[in-house]
């Protein structure tokens, strides 16, 4: 589902924050937590740590944000690379057992709002000690990992590190320096430089194991200059993409480590089953796009990179509904039958956000032990039963904010042009109904009725919008 974005400040706050109170999505923390992570030290054995602020990292994120988990440092090995990612050590400062430990397992993830968040762990931590913000001396979990001229993994290892960020970009500023339109600091320039390529290459690495990387438009919330507001698709940029591969790049590594020493928590997906490929061949037929008998589904996905038409978002939106049922398998002993991410094409783990998603923090500790030659910690050891069903009712409460927060915006945008007409294209059928998406604003509607085909442009007139209840109704014309 795409996320929402809000630019500016807005009165459509108060409706987002009613939205947060319904959902019972958390305003700031017990006084307990906050004490307890205001007083929070490495615990001892975990303040030794490598000296690694030579590494020259920079952190690439959305404008304005102060959470980061993670930094990189992309260097030239000869024919190769090596690649520092540098993950904000949050264990060094949580108490297993204790407050800021039994908060976060009750929350799970960080949830976003497009006016705000309500974070996983107290913002002392999260925007200030822990975070890879620039200026000063942080712990971490520095990862190197040296590739090969084809960007695979040759050898890796994980430890303790103090770093220091030189610099926190945007994917605008990264993508306009890539491009030659804008500069970043020269000392992270070089990583700025390689990404391309390396992350190309790893988009390579992707395909040849029939990966799949589903780029879904996001929709964002825009304040006009006339004080009106307006919804838009808004498509990410290649700098997000190959940043993403080295996240994944990361994940995949982890996630071989933990099979290989039988024990850890993965991150899985069941892969697309052969009827549903093939009913996705119907729909591409029905789209009138080319879809070669002997062209892989994931290679047909990517060929859909970039292109911008009803067509192509109608197919996208039914492959997106092929990757269904992902989950997490914890395993000391014995690895799961089915260990692998369908849409990656690999064993995978979370590692790589643990300001922002609790089973990180774990998967973290796990390798570290493993890397170091001795048994995981018990703490660790002991949530794999319990994480995947926190990280599952954490990924509901997820969706359902998001899903009320779209329907809300979309309501106030829409409730000024009750009356209207609009053309819109079917994205989606179903049983006496349809989807159609709207490109002006950028909205998917529900119609009633039966007989309608995929790619089909219909007029539509809105007939109601209702911001208290996040409710839109459109009547075909």
């Amino acid at each position: 589902m795409p996320h929402v974005h809000l630019s500016g400040p807005s009165p459509v706050e108060a409706g987002f924050a009613r939205i947060r109170r319904k959902l019972a999505v958390p305003e700031g923390f017990p006084a307990e937590v906050e004490a307890e992570a205001a007083a929070a030290r490495p615990a001892p054995g975990l303040d030794q740590r490598r000296d690694a602020r030579h590494v020259a990292l920079v952190a690439i994120d959305p404008a304005g944000s102060t959470d980061l988990d993670q930094a990189l440092c992309l260097e030239r090995r000869g024919d190769g690379y090596r690649f520092h990612y540098a993950i904000a050590d949050v264990a060094a400062f949580v108490t297993p057992g204790g407050a800021v430990d039994a908060e976060a397992r009750r929350r799970g993830v960080t949830l976003y709002s497009p006016d705000g968040r309500a974070p996983l762990h107290p913002t002392v931590l999260s925007e200030d000690r822990v975070s890879l913000l620039p200026g000063g001396d942080k712990p971490a979990l520095l990862w190197t990992i040296d590739l090969d001229e084809r960007a695979e993994p040759e050898g890796w290892h994980v430890e303790r590190a103090v770093v220091r960020t030189r610099a926190a970009i945007s994917y605008p500023q990264a993508q306009a320096a890539i491009d030659g339109t804008g500069q970043v600091p020269d000392e992270v320039s070089g990583s700025i430089a390689l990404l391309p390529e390396v992350g190309a290459k790893r988009q390579a690495r992707e395909a040849e194991r029939g990966g799949i990387s589903l780029n879904l438009p996001a929709q964002r919330v825009e304040e006009g200059p006339d004080g009106a507001y307006r919804l838009a698709f808004e498509l990410s940029l290649p700098v997000e993409g190959w940043n993403a591969q080295l996240s994944l790049l990361t994940g995949i590594v982890a996630g071989r480590t933990m099979v290989e020493a039988e024990v850890g928590i993965l991150r899985t997906l069941p892969s697309a089953a052969p009827d549903a490929i093939t009913t996705l061949r119907r729909t591409a037929h029905a789209l009138g796009l080319s879809w070669p008998r002997e062209q892989p589904y994931p290679a047909f996905v990517r060929g859909l990179a970039g292109e911008v038409s009803p067509r192509a978002a109608a197919f996208l939106i039914q492959a997106a509904r092929t990757l269904r049922g992902a989950g997490y398998a914890g395993f000391d002993g014995t690895v799961p039958d089915q260990p692998e991410h369908g849409a990656i094409a690999s064993v995978y783990a979370h590692v790589t956000a643990p300001l922002r998603r609790l089973v990180d923090r774990f998967g973290n500790e796990i390798l570290l032990a493993l890397h170091a030659g001795t048994r995981p910690p018990a703490w660790a050891l002991e949530a794999l039963d319990e994480l995947p069903s926190l990280m599952g009712q954490a990924s509901q409460r997820e969706s359902t904010l998001e899903r009320a927060l779209l329907d809300y915006a979309e309501a106030v945008v829409l409730a000024p042009g009750v009356g209207r007409r609009f053309t819109g294209t079917v994205v989606d059928v179903g049983r006496n109904r349809a989807q159609v998406q709207i490109a002006e604003p950028a909205v998917v509607a529900t119609v009633t009725g039966d007989g309608w085909q995929l790619a089909q442009e219909i007029g539509l007139q809105l007939t109601a919008a209702d911001p208290d209840n996040g409710t839109i109704a459109f009547q075909p014309l």
